[in-house]
């Protein structure tokens, strides 16, 4: 705690205090002939005076004016000028508008009342205006919501849903249809086998809106189809900008708990990785000897590791968290010099008392048997320590006609868990339905995660005209994820109480060490152009990037074993106790490090991918009120795999997997019915590609579960034809109403499925073909039309209805038929794997800008999903609806509202995390259970 509070003291020591006799009028010009693009250096002017300034070439302005009311007059050569009144200058406030200016008129638009500058229907018109379907979540709408993070923020957005707090699917598809892309470039996350990066990690502060993609066009990437969830990060405040935020939060089921179970950690645990207490004690080349080849040197290469094999009991500490953002902006001559910098961290427990996994068969030898038969079961506690850092530094320079940025990203993630269960094992093997053999399991774990990020970019505007743009991208990222020494420890319970090391039921006492890195190289450069198509606006765009991965993943594993000796009192800690180690004097009991298999070839791999692609689209419109994009993208994408198979013993060096050359057209209609109506079609081509991991020989083992992941070399892209209709129709104050259909035919799925006849056992699979078909409606509404009262009060819904339907391939409709109960019809349509049949986001908000008060209900619920495809005698895996129920509330107090508290009620309904094994006339059972009860949190912040 000492360091939090240097870290504070040094904080506020850097922030001084001054007083203003002027506010300042901030924001952005957009050209409504194209998209609401930033339109440069269009007039700004205080009427009446001469005082004024012109936007930017990124279409920002800003005016530093004297507390008062003004009249502002925006204008451009060939577009309408508007003019509007009552814009209120407030001491030491910026007061942010934005406006679209329009041509096809010389007239002088007049706006009598005060606007303010309302993020949330600026999103709103960068959807009305955007070539492609999109939905968006403005900053003011992030902050209504209350959250603190993009993960709680963007479940409001329509067709959105987030799993396990951290992932986002669109339109119900798996994170494997679904990228996401910070500031327009990929970024790999703390998981890098998503494609999606983990969402909690980004505090809301340091955002300006999150955009999701939901068509197509050529210069995004195509290796997505439910979405492409955009990040985008703030460039830099318009004057100094300084905040404080500090929270915590209590779970009435998991904190002040005295069950609590953790190992014991580093010095430097606290902040997010291990200071080396967990390394490796020995080489994996070191030979480890037999027991009686080298007694001295087989009982000091035991005694190396660490004798803590039980979790200690402690009580558990509540959520806490503390955060910082600093912000400013220079005069540099005349151009402008930016910088932006944020930093938080989090520290959360979690405690599942009765965490819950199990592996079911169907019955292998009654075929009239319909109910599931127990491979494997596990129940027990588990508790979890996590640590979650987050920095960025933004830098830009601006000039008058070019920007350039760099933005740097560091996340640093330490989970700390330690966990016992009891365990019932078949003894006769899965589907025997035979009697059970009982196990104690003693867990202590530590993964440490960091991403490192690199953002160079730059703007340019150039021509006679500044009709052209230049936008270029180059991002580096670095990735790690370390098991370091995962230490579980399996013991049988014999009837007369003993208990002792029975690798025949389970596995050996283990300790794994294992060790993922990967480099993301990614660039991109964008070009576009005006012109006039027809006496009407149109645009080319063209451009390019390349991206290559890299990753290097290995397994050390090390095993031990008794000779068969009583482990005394089942404890595990007594295996490596110094008396209890094999040595000359105890060769008969002692606990002894086993020799062979410490490090297998062919569970480390080397994987390689390149991905070049270049595109051209052309925007223009067909008739005044139709417009049409249409764009063609080619991609070449080569992987390569270095690794052996442990099946043959086959080595492969640079064995390349995939030599993919594809195009993927893209097609966008939109119809303007009116002023604020569209009608929108469109037809894209996508991918999803499979990651190193499932394109691979590679065996993982989860020794707490006991589950094997196994690679699939031989997979194929998916590939996809999309096609949308929507109606959209917006209104004022952030007010508008759309729905939509889609249909998606998807060719060789890339599926998550068991093995045949074995329920511990996953492997991924292309499976056969899929149709899905979905609906998606959004309505947001304020109740002032009920009554003038109600005004501040808003209801939003947006939910989406899907039907997928997958035709299975011959193998898996043959393993189906093959294993039905007497009675079943085994149909040869399915549903796709990932993909949600509903999904529901709905709120009831309140927001008084005068009180300083927002406030709001929020619900979101995701249908029942087939999570892991069954095989043969093992049945489906269903993820069941987890119905999220949360409460916010923000109160802005003291002088010129600068602080503010949160309170928080998070899943409020007490939902379980539950997913079950679902077959034919029988009774579900557990695949896995957690049940994560209900948060209560408060927060402030302060903004200096």
């Amino acid at each position: 705690m000492k360091n939090i509070y240097v870290l504070l003291l040094l904080l506020f020591g850097s922030v001084l205090a001054a007083s203003s006799q002027t506010g300042t009028l901030a924001g952005n010009i957009l050209d409504g002939e194209y998209n609401n693009e930033p339109m440069a250096f269009a007039n700004v002017i205080v009427k009446g005076t001469t005082i004024g300034t012109t936007s930017d070439f990124d279409g920002k302005y800003q005016l530093d004016l004297d507390a008062g009311t003004y009249t502002i007059i925006f204008s451009f050569v060939g577009y309408q000028t508007k003019e509007i009144s009552g814009v209120v200058i407030k001491n030491g406030q910026v007061i942010d508008l934005d406006v679209t200016l329009t041509s096809n008129s010389l007239d002088e638009v007049v706006i009598t009342t005060s606007i303010k500058r309302n993020t949330e229907s600026a999103v709103l018109d960068i959807q009305k205006k955007s070539a492609t379907l999109l939905d968006g979540l403005s900053a003011q709408s992030i902050k209504s919501s209350g959250a603190s993070n993009l993960a709680s923020a963007v479940k409001s957005v329509p067709g959105v849903s987030v799993v396990g707090g951290k992932y986002v699917y669109v339109r119900g598809l798996g994170d494997r249809y679904t990228k996401s892309t910070l500031n327009g470039v990929d970024i790999p996350g703390l998981d890098p086998d998503r494609n999606t990066i983990q969402m909690d990690i980004f505090p809301t502060n340091i955002l300006d809106n999150i955009i999701v993609v939901k068509s197509a066009a050529a210069e995004y990437p195509a290796d997505f189809t439910g979405g492409v969830v955009d990040i985008v990060t703030k460039d830099f405040p318009t004057k100094f900008e300084a905040s404080i935020s500090l929270g915590t939060g209590y779970n009435p089921d998991m904190h002040f708990n005295d069950n609590f179970l953790i190992g014991t950690g580093s010095d430097t645990d606290f902040w997010g990785y291990d200071d080396g207490t967990r390394n490796l004690q020995i080489n994996r080349y070191q030979p480890v000897p037999g027991r009686f080849e080298n007694r001295g040197l087989l009982t000091s290469l035991t005694g190396r590791f660490d004798g803590e094999l039980r979790a200690k009991q402690q009580t558990s500490n509540p959520n806490f968290d503390f955060g910082f953002t600093l912000g400013n902006q220079f005069e540099v001559g005349d151009d402008k010099f930016g910088y932006q910098a944020s930093f938080s961290y989090k520290n959360s427990t979690t405690f599942y008392e009765n965490r819950v996994d199990g592996a079911f068969s169907i019955d292998a030898n009654n075929p009239s048997n319909t109910e599931l038969v127990i491979d494997r079961i596990s129940e027990g506690s588990e508790g979890i320590n996590n640590i979650l850092l987050n920095g960025l530094v933004g830098l830009t320079y601006k000039s008058q006609k070019s920007k350039y940025k760099v933005n740097v990203l560091h996340i640093q993630n330490g989970e700390s868990a330690g966990g016992f269960f009891d365990q019932l094992i078949a003894q006769g093997g899965s589907g025997s339905g035979s009697g059970f053999e009982p196990l104690t399991k003693d867990a202590i774990t530590y993964t440490e995660r960091s991403v490192s990020n690199i953002l160079v970019s730059g703007n340019h505007s150039f021509g006679a005209q500044n009709d052209w743009d230049f936008d270029w991208k180059f991002s580096p990222t670095f990735a790690k994820v370390y098991d370091k020494d995962h230490r579980v420890t399996p013991l049988q319970e014999a009837d007369n109480g003993e208990f002792f090391i029975s690798p025949s039921a389970a596995t050996f006492p283990i300790r794994i060490w294992r060790w993922l890195q990967e480099e993301n190289w990614a660039s991109k450069f964008d070009f576009s152009k005006k012109y006039e198509l027809g006496g009407r606006p149109a645009k080319v765009k063209f451009g390019g990037g390349y991206t290559y991965k890299f990753r290097d993943f290995s397994i050390d594993d090390y095993t031990f074993n008794n000779n068969g000796a009583e482990v005394v009192d089942g404890n595990p800690n007594n295996l490596l106790a110094p008396e209890n180690i094999w040595s000359r004097d105890n060769s008969v009991n002692g606990t002894f490090l086993i020799s062979g298999d410490i490090f297998n070839p062919g569970d480390a791999y080397e994987g390689e991918q390149n991905i070049a692609a270049t595109y051209i689209s052309n925007e223009f419109n067909v008739s005044e009120k139709l417009k049409a994009i249409l764009g063609l993208r080619a991609e070449v994408f080569t992987s390569y795999y270095t690794g052996r198979n442990n099946t043959t013993g086959d080595d492969f060096l640079r064995f390349k997997v995939l030599d993919q050359h594809d195009l993927f057209p893209s097609a966008n209609l939109i119809y303007a019915i009116g002023e604020e109506s569209n009608i929108r079609t469109s037809y894209y081509k996508t991918t999803a590609r499979p990651s190193f991991k499932e394109a691979s020989f590679v065996q993982i083992f989860d020794p707490i579960t006991d589950r094997l992941f196994i690679g699939n070399i031989n997979l194929n892209p998916t590939y996809v034809d999309n096609f949308d209709l929507r109606f959209e129709r917006f209104g004022e104050a952030g007010q508008m109403f759309a729905i939509s259909g889609f249909y998606k035919k998807f060719e060789d799925p890339i599926e998550k499925s068991f093995f045949a006849s074995a329920p511990t056992q996953l492997t991924v699979a292309n499976l056969g073909s899929a149709d899905v078909y979905g609906a998606e409606i959004e309505f947001r509404q304020n109740l002032g039309f009920i009554t003038d009262g109600l005004r501040n009060l808003k209801f939003s819904l947006n939910a989406s209805v899907t039907e997928s339907e997958l035709t299975m391939s011959e193998g898996e409709f043959f393993s189906r038929s093959q294993n039905a109960r007497t009675g079943e019809t085994i149909e040869r349509k399915r549903n796709l794997q990932g993909q949600s049949p509903f999904l529901i986001n709905t709120s009831l908000n309140y927001t008084n800008s005068d009180l300083g008060l927002q406030t709001g209900l929020f619900f979101n619920m995701q249908g029942k999903t087939l999570e892991v495809v069954g095989l043969g005698g093992v049945p489906d895996v269903f993820t069941l609806p987890f119905e999220s129920l949360n409460f916010t509330l923000n109160k802005a107090f003291g002088e010129n509202k600068k602080s503010s508290i949160d309170i928080k009620i998070s899943n409020i309904l007490g939902a379980e995390v539950e997913s079950v094994y679902q077959s034919f006339q029988a009774e579900d059972r557990i695949f896995s259970l957690r049940q994560p009860g209900t948060e209560f949190s408060i927060g402030y912040s302060y903004k200096f």
